[in-house]
């Protein structure tokens, strides 16, 4: 019986390699040969390649994503993340290893005498009613890897762990997008601050003026209050800008796990350079780098593995155990070696019966885990498509919408100077002269906040590529 029980095991270890089901491999989602919107479709090379510190110049925004990726907290509880997935993965290892326990047990009991034990003391007059048991012992237990069941884990923990290393990226792309985006913003409401100011003071100087008209009966009252009236209405945007701009500073110093302060800033949104060349390389190595895209590549691993593990449970295990030990009903006896050694070698095959239909649930739950992963991945690569073009089209848009707006400013701001010579010299009137001030201050502030959206959709393009974590 022994030697059948070994015989059985060899085989059995000699089929463990084998596994029971089929792994779905990768899809090739089917891509693009050049992303909609491209400039140029020959450049390989791409902006995303580029660490984040060569991409961004500002000093200024340097220092804040550097803080951010150092401080901010969603990325330590990825760091925190990546060590337990690691120590998960190296326990997994520890799978193949037999069980190892240690017992060291001591009873006595004293049994009915009516009982059979109790009858038996009677019988055998040992002289004493009460039954003494001394053990010490090592159990083992090793179960076979046949299935290939251990190997799935092995490989699910090490996916895992892979995931959360691409999390941590995801995170930190997210996090270079948002500060260079909150920065940007921030300019801007510097830039309009600025401009609504400089509006105050034209307003104001064009109110002098008609003040004194009005004392010499050349205009109305309705003059001097629509004269205040566009004052106001320009003085109402400084504590707007003002609250945004602290609002602005708080969310990038939370973003960089600091508590709300300002932020010293050396430069302005004029002097913020958008790149004239965007070079995005091809879709194929976009989808190769982004680490969303490389997460959901990783959980069809994962969810391969969990299909051979479900699978398997389906089979029959093989266990081995072993104890040995000694034992002895006097303590005095306990370790009278080699009178009180013992042992026990036992093999064993259990196949599920009555839960087999449970298990072939779980199994059928496993494959319709794994389709949607599939479609989970050919989604991500899709939106990871879409991210890319959208942000190209918005620079496409908003550099002509610049254009047209800077040719707009220029010619409001010779207007309202042309306006403002007329009004004095007496050959326009006051409303010519409001309108044309409220114009340019529209016009200014419009022009910022494209500026602001050009930089903001460079900084998304860099981020939709998988630009950020280098």
């Amino acid at each position: 019986m022994k030697k059948y029980t070994l015989s059985l095991a060899f085989i059995f270890v000699i089929l463990s390699a084998c596994n029971v089901s089929k792994d779905i491999q990768t899809p090739k989602p089917a891509l693009p040969d050049s992303f909609r919107n491209a400039a140029t479709v020959t450049d390989t090379t791409s902006i995303a390649d580029i660490a984040w510190k060569n991409f961004f110049t500002d000093a200024t925004l340097q220092q804040l994503i550097d803080s951010a990726i150092t401080k901010n907290y969603d990325m330590q509880i990825a760091v925190k993340n990546i060590e337990a997935s690691q120590l998960l993965f190296k326990q997994v290892k520890w799978n193949y290893v037999p069980q190892a326990d240690l017992n060291v047990t001591a009873s006595t009991t004293r049994p009915s005498d009516n009982s059979v034990t109790g009858l038996s003391l009677s019988q055998y007059n040992i002289g004493t009613k009460h039954v003494e048991d001394y053990s010490a012992n090592i159990a083992l237990s090793w179960e076979a890897d046949i299935w290939g069941k251990i190997k799935n884990q092995s490989k699910s923990a090490f996916a895992a762990y892979l995931q959360t290393i691409e999390a941590k990226k995801a995170i930190q792309t997210d996090i270079v997008a948002t500060v260079a985006q909150g920065y940007y913003n921030l300019l801007m409401l510097d830039a309009q601050l600025d401009i609504a100011n400089k509006n105050i003071r034209l307003n104001d100087s064009t109110l002098r003026i008609i003040k004194l008209q009005y004392d010499a009966g050349q205009v109305t009252l309705l003059a001097v209050q629509q004269a205040e009236a566009q004052e106001q209405a320009a003085t109402q945007l400084v504590p707007q800008f003002e609250q945004n701009i602290t609002i602005q500073e708080n969310a990038l110093r939370v973003l960089a796990g600091e508590l709300p302060a300002s932020i010293t800033r050396n430069s302005t949104l004029d002097q913020a350079v958008v790149p004239t060349t965007l070079s995005t390389g091809l879709p194929v190595n976009m989808v190769s780098r982004r680490p969303d895209v490389k997460s959901s590549e990783l959980a069809l691993i994962t969810a391969n593995a969990n299909v051979g593990i479900s699978k398997a449970d389906m089979y029959p295990a093989l266990r081995i155990t072993a104890e040995g030990g000694i034992n002895s009903f006097k303590a005095s006896n306990w370790f009278n070696i080699p009178a009180s050694l013992f042992g026990v070698v036992a093999g064993s095959i259990a196949q599920p019966l009555l839960d087999h239909k449970e298990l072939k649930t779980k199994y059928q739950v496993a494959q319709v885990e794994r389709e949607k992963t599939v479609l989970q991945f050919r989604q991500s690569v899709l939106n990871a498509v879409g991210e890319v073009s959208d942000a190209l089209v918005k620079i496409e848009k908003l550099k002509a919408q610049q254009n047209i707006a800077v040719n707009r400013v220029n010619t409001l701001q010779h207007a309202t100077a042309n306006a403002n010579m007329l009004f004095k010299n007496g050959l326009a009137n006051y409303l010519e002269v409001i309108t044309a001030q409220s114009n340019v201050l529209e016009g200014e502030l419009e022009l910022a906040s494209i500026k602001r959206d050009e930089l903001s959709a460079v900084s998304e393009l860099y981020r939709s590529l998988g630009g950020g974590w280098q």
